[in-house]
């Protein structure tokens, strides 16, 4: 039940005498907690952490002689006290508050500096279900919120990258902090708490497999603030998760201006397909315009994979995105760099190459350490009006699929390499999607639209495109195979792709029309495999 307030309004300034350092990241706990001690601070602490500033020769209280009470149970119950709550809570201007205080012997406490077991840590380096469970912190969530909440009073600190800024407004103001600090700072720490909570029930979600559980909280870390969105007039920032998946979120950047919003969402889709094929299996390269491939192949080399995905499209590629699945290497660069480039992201570079790279300022080269599994679980979110959707990411792989050949002719051995090939790509070419490949290349790629039929076309087209700037005798669909990322609803898909040379098809199968299909590929001698998987990108 809310309860009215008679309170007088907050004041602007608090002096900080008194002090709670409780953390389990202590990266700059000693210099700030010295810094605090010189600045007539009374510094109460717990655990570990009273240790560690006990150690470095400050004057430091344990909590246990505020409450009168000791640690208790491997120090799970230590600051679950009226000691400790009451002295955070507690509003100063209130004479109940203070009777209250002054009974029950309990002292104010102007600031706390509290950050959390590490779940997140835990939870992502795969710990057991035991040792996940001791790492969610009940104590410290507790206080955070508690001080938070009487932030007009009470200055809470939970990240250490705050501690310089928090001694900044102390030394200010002659030891107080004004109260626009306070709340800034309040805000910073109930998000931090609701992103803890989002982790454990996230995780608890996975650990019990439950795909749709009542209620669901997502959470991300601010990793970079944006000029704008996808648009000028759009404001935006990237936040990670703190999944540790190889890609555009944990990559290194070498060089380059940091990356826009279309950047990072390009890059993101960029190296997630180039990852469907394993390094071991040999070189592969994906190019990227706006989220879709506008050429992709694998070959004996970075240099011929490349050279190969830029004979699908090369106007498009003009200012897309390369993504690699092998080291790049100086041969590499100096193709990649003979056209404008906004990224190349690989898992590894030269130091050549990455020489070569630094010669085009604007262009930035990213490295990831590896290739992102595509067959791992994880969630993807979409945003909608009032709402998210929220699903198991696409981790289906054409390798594991069993096909099924429908059509009176099988396709040949390289045939089904390529179809194989193909469908892998058609997972991110945006719906409805319809790839052409030869040879382990891209030959035609059509996007997004509203028709199958039309994307066949445009895929069909853009191979006449490329035939002509190439000064080639007729277009590489000639020959070819074709990919569809779902079913063919009538045959004028697929007698589009017939009429623009396609010998084999691939395709997940199940429309009430497939007999129909069927029919017209067997008339038109060509081969056809379903997957039974579809692989819808919207």
């Amino acid at each position: 039940m809310a309860v009215s307030s008679k309170r007088v309004p907050a004041p602007d300034l608090v002096t900080i005498r008194r002090a709670l350092l409780s953390v389990s990241d202590k990266q700059g706990l000693i210099e700030f907690a010295t810094a605090l001690s010189n600045l007539g601070v009374e510094l109460l602490s717990t655990g570990g952490t009273a240790r560690a500033i006990e150690a470095a020769g400050l004057p430091v209280r344990d909590v246990s002689d505020v409450t009168g009470f000791p640690e208790i149970m491997d120090g799970r119950v230590k600051t679950l006290h009226p000691g400790v709550h009451g002295g955070l809570l507690a509003i100063r201007d209130d004479a109940e508050h203070a009777e209250a205080m002054e009974k029950h012997g309990i002292v104010p406490i102007d600031l706390a500096v509290i950050n959390l077991y590490p779940f997140e840590e835990v939870r992502a380096k795969g710990a057991d279900y035991e040792t996940s469970v001791e790492n969610i912190d009940i104590g410290g969530p507790a206080m955070i919120r508690a001080a938070a909440k009487n932030h007009a009073y009470v200055t809470i600190v939970t990240d250490p990258e705050d501690y310089g800024a928090v001694l900044e407004g102390l030394e200010a103001h002659s030891g107080a902090l004004p109260l626009a600090a306070r709340k800034e700072l309040a805000a910073k720490a109930y998000a931090r708490t609701a992103a803890y909570d989002a982790a454990i029930s996230g995780w608890f979600a996975e650990a019990l497999d439950l795909p749709a559980p009542r209620h669901r909280s997502f959470a991300g870390k601010l990793k970079t603030v944006m000029r704008y969105g996808e648009n000028p007039h759009q404001q935006a920032g990237f936040y990670v998760t703190g999944e540790h998946r190889p890609g555009v979120a944990t990559a290194t950047l070498h060089q380059g201006k940091a990356l826009s919003y279309n950047n990072i969402n390009d890059t993101d889709a960029a190296f997630e397909l180039v990852s469907e094929f394993a390094a071991a299996s040999g070189p592969a390269c994906a190019i990227i315009k706006h989220a879709n491939p506008c050429g992709v192949a694998v070959g004996s080399s970075a240099l011929e994979a490349y050279r190969k995905a830029l004979v699908c499209d090369q106007t498009s590629a003009f200012g897309g995105i390369v993504a690699l699945n092998t080291e790049l290497d100086a041969e590499a660069a100096r193709a990649i760099t003979e056209i404008f480039t906004e990224v190349i992201i690989a898992p590894s570079a030269t130091e050549e190459a990455m020489a070569i790279v630094a010669a085009k300022k604007n262009l930035r080269l990213m490295t990831t350490g590896a290739l992102a599994d595509p067959a791992a679980a994880g969630m993807t979110v979409r945003s909608v009006a009032g709402g998210l959707l929220v699903q198991n990411r696409d981790n289906a792989l054409v390798d594991q699929m069993d096909l099924k050949i429908v059509t009176k002719r099988a396709p040949g051995e390289t045939e089904l390499a390529d179809l194989r090939f193909a469908f892998r790509v058609a997972k991110h070419v945006k719906s409805n999607a319809i790839v052409y490949a030869k040879h382990g290349a891209t030959v035609g790629i059509g996007a997004g639209q509203m028709s199958r039929v039309d994307s066949a076309r445009i895929a069909a087209r853009k191979a006449i495109d490329a035939a002509e700037v190439l000064g080639l005798p007729e277009p590489l669909t000639r020959g070819s195979v074709v990919a569809s990322d779902a079913f063919f609803p009538f045959a004028d898909g697929l007698l589009t792709a017939i009429e623009a040379g396609a010998t084999a098809v691939i395709q997940p199968g199940g429309s009430m029309r497939d007999d129909e299909v069927i029919a017209a590929a067997d008339e038109a001698g060509i081969a056809m495999v379903f997957t039974g998987v579809r692989h819808f990108r919207h």
